[in-house]
């Protein structure tokens, strides 16, 4: 069963947290981090994306970033813009987006978990972006970003977040930038504190990373190598959790990740659509954006037309977690065989857009030169990710996209 911790969060003050909360480090580049920033001393930027108060040309993976990050972490807490809460407790982060919100318990989750397979991965991990996030995690001494997670809804849990934020007001209530809307209770009540932690240890076999698999794996190799450094080692340590929202899956929805490619590898538009239709029924749509409508529906753009593609039966196999995905039936129907596309994280000819930017940045691309068609996908479903990652299956790259993106800096978990 999952070990979901409360923990002694360090919190802003409610009259700054606008201008400290940030989106994840890697949403963004160097220069739209400092632009997010700018004229906001307080914004956790200066502590996540520590290089935009370093020399322009500083690499961003030195030793004066983190120290930077170090110093002004301390500046941080000094200048009150950080309080550590003197109880430890859950939080509550609600997030709305088009009219619909999702409750997360933010919870300290269990390096072990994550080693023995209670908390499941559906992505594979770079060694250089988890060594980033471990060497910000190790000057820090914290956890700096919560990692998203998801689990089977629980009934139970779902009561006690219901009682709490529709009669408590929130500490934190505001509307970012981007329009989305983020609320965060603390829980204050310690009977409901020791209530969810047993819910947790007992009516949750698994959690699941949704987003932020880099940040995760680096958290449970930060809990190894402390647990390695102390001889005195028990257990109850703080480093041996990290910072999580943890999202019942019924709440929860994936967006589509679509794809956008340079050329059609030497062949000629009409050459490419007779090849497609090998494995796809094609209907030409016309100007018009085509958005799919359901599983194994494809929506092309070519030459200023949309087209509906129909996968044929045989192109999939909807008993097998990885053979069911969309995903996979446009990389062995046509990015590999027509498009020569074989590797999507090392090939300079793919591109992928979240679609949150909507379909008509697909047009917008391939109208433009820089990209020759488009594709775009019905999104992924919670179900589909978890059957995944329980049967030991990882996704093909850039699969999921969720939105609303957590902000950071509503509560930092440190690890002492």
């Amino acid at each position: 069963m999952a070990i979901v911790k409360p923990f002694k969060g360090l919190r802003p003050p409610k009259e700054i947290v606008e201008k400290l909360a940030c989106l994840p480090y890697d949403v963004m580049n160097l220069e739209e981090a400092a632009q997010m920033a700018e004229g906001k001393d307080c914004s956790l930027l200066h502590i996540t994306r520590a290089e935009i108060d370093c020399p322009e040309g500083t690499d961003v993976h030195s030793e004066k970033v983190y120290k930077k990050a170090v110093e002004n972490f301390s500046k941080f807490q000094e200048k009150g813009w950080l309080v550590k809460d003197e109880e430890a407790k859950y939080y509550i982060y609600g997030q709305t987006m088009n009219g619909k919100t999702q409750f997360g318990i933010v919870g300290a989750a269990a390096c072990d978990d994550y080693l023995n397979g209670i908390i499941k991965k559906h992505e594979l991990t770079r060694p250089e972006k988890e060594d980033d996030r471990m060497a910000l995690t190790r000057y820090l001494n914290a956890n700096i970003e919560p990692v998203f997670f998801s689990y089977k809804a629980v009934p139970e849990i779902d009561a006690i977040v219901k009682e709490i934020v529709e009669n408590i007001n929130p500490d934190y209530d505001f509307t970012a930038e981007d329009g989305f809307g983020h609320h965060f209770w603390a829980i204050n009540d310690q009977a409901k504190n020791r209530q969810i932690e047993q819910l947790f240890a007992t009516k949750v076999p698994f959690t699941y990373v949704a987003d932020g698999h880099h940040r995760t794996a680096a958290a449970a190799r930060i809990g190894i190598e402390k647990k390695a450094q102390n001889p005195a080692h028990t257990g109850n340590e703080e480093y041996n959790y990290f910072m999580a929202v943890h999202f019942p899956d019924n709440q929860l929805n994936i967006i589509d990740y679509n794809r956008v490619v340079k050329d059609l590898n030497g062949l000629s538009e009409e050459e490419f659509i007779e090849k497609m239709q090998t494995a796809f029924s094609v209907e030409e749509i016309g100007a018009d954006i085509y958005k799919p409508s359901k599983l194994h529906e494809f929506g092309m753009y070519l030459s200023g037309k949309w087209y509906k593609l129909s996968a044929r039966e045989g192109t999939f196999d909807d008993n097998d977690p990885i053979g069911i995905l969309d995903v996979t039936i446009l990389s062995k129907q046509v990015l590999e065989p027509l498009l020569d596309i074989k590797n999507l994280r090392t090939s300079d000819r793919i591109d992928f857009v979240g679609g949150i930017r909507g379909l008509g940045e697909l047009k917008k691309r391939v109208d433009s030169g820089e990209m020759k068609v488009a594709f775009a996908l019905f999104p992924v479903s919670m179900q589909q990710l978890i059957n995944i990652a329980d049967s030991g299956n990882i996704m093909p790259p850039k699969t999921t996209w969720f939105e609303p993106k957590l902000r950071s800096g509503l509560v930092v978990h440190k690890l002492d």
